[in-house]
């Protein structure tokens, strides 16, 4: 079981409503409204192995790649497969909701929490997509995490 964080609040969204949020991330990151902003160093990170921060996962998997455009193309590969809950932290209760996804690279889970903010500073108004976590996860994840995965059949294909 994974470690719950006691300053957040997790419900799991339906699978429709997963699909919209996602459908309109991509479309933020593709027509160029969304500034990103990743959080290399954290704060929680000086008490943590380093293997499971930010910093070494950008690192070890995209080592001479610009940190932003891997972001904008792992976040735009998200599908509800990869999403595990959603939550509302305690600490800043007015900001939206933070949604967890989980995807694999080289056989390993990697844990990635974002939050999108809509901002209507123009008319146009812009997105801000805050990503907290993009590392490895500190425990492998199962199954069971995951309310929309699909089962993959014995030749590799997805099905419901």
């Amino acid at each position: 079981m994974r470690k719950k964080d006691p300053n957040e609040i997790s419900r799991i969204e339906s699978n429709a409503e997963v699909i919209t949020y996602l459908d309109r991330l991509k479309y933020a990151l593709e027509n160029g409204s969304a500034q990103i902003n990743f959080q290399k160093e954290r704060r929680v990170d000086a008490n943590r192995n380093p293997q499971y921060t930010n910093r070494h996962t950008m690192l070890t998997l995209f080592p001479n790649e610009d940190a932003v455009e891997v972001l904008q193309r792992e976040m735009a590969s998200l599908t509800e497969q990869h999403y595990i809950e959603t939550v509302q932290d305690r600490k800043f209760p007015k900001r939206s909701e933070m949604r967890v996804f989980s995807k694999q690279y080289s056989s390993e889970d990697v844990y990635i929490k974002i939050r999108v903010e809509l901002f209507s500073t123009s008319a146009y108004g812009k997105n801000y997509i805050f990503i907290m976590s993009f590392h490895f996860a500190e425990e492998a994840f199962e199954d069971s995490d995951f309310p929309y995965r699909k089962e993959a059949n014995k030749n590799g294909h997805i099905k419901k």
